[in-house]
């Protein structure tokens, strides 16, 4: 199954680790994760993934795939801004937000708009959005749903 990964492209150690164990449990189970491509919780998450043994997608803002973050198997190059967030949350087919700011909260609304269910670890608390405390039960909800 895919399952995004979204959250801030700048944060802390503790939301580093979260989106690492994220990533790292997803790629344990066989998950493939598709994220926005560069750093802070997507660069985390795909390097969990990665080191488990995963495959990692980044749907990029910019023209230019290099600018995808080191563990990203397989980048792609949009041109369209943050507009990309509709299509990091389209091609997941659960959703996991780890905090994040205004483009979390966009990728969530859409998440939610196309059915998908939505995990959030210290994320926002919008309607539909199931609120969990680890990795572990986000990536066991997103599996249920």
């Amino acid at each position: 199954m895919r399952v995004s990964v979204i959250g801030g492209g700048t944060v802390g150690d503790e939301d580093t680790e979260v989106a690492y164990r994220v990533g790292e449990l997803l790629g344990e189970r066989g998950h493939t994760l598709v994220c926005g491509g560069r750093t802070g919780v997507m660069e985390a998450a795909c390097r969990g993934a990665k080191e488990a043994g995963g495959e990692t997608i980044g749907i990029l803002p910019s023209t230019d795939p290099n600018e995808a973050n080191d563990y990203v198997d397989v980048p792609i190059a949009t041109g369209i801004g943050n507009a990309r967030n509709v299509l990091v949350a389209l091609n997941g087919e659960g959703v996991i937000a780890i905090d994040g700011k205004y483009g979390t909260l966009s990728e969530i609304a859409h998440a939610l708009d196309f059915g998908r269910p939505v995990a959030g670890i210290a994320s926002h608390d919008v309607a539909g959005v199931e609120a969990v405390a680890s990795p572990e039960a986000a990536v066991g909800y997103v599996e249920e749903a």
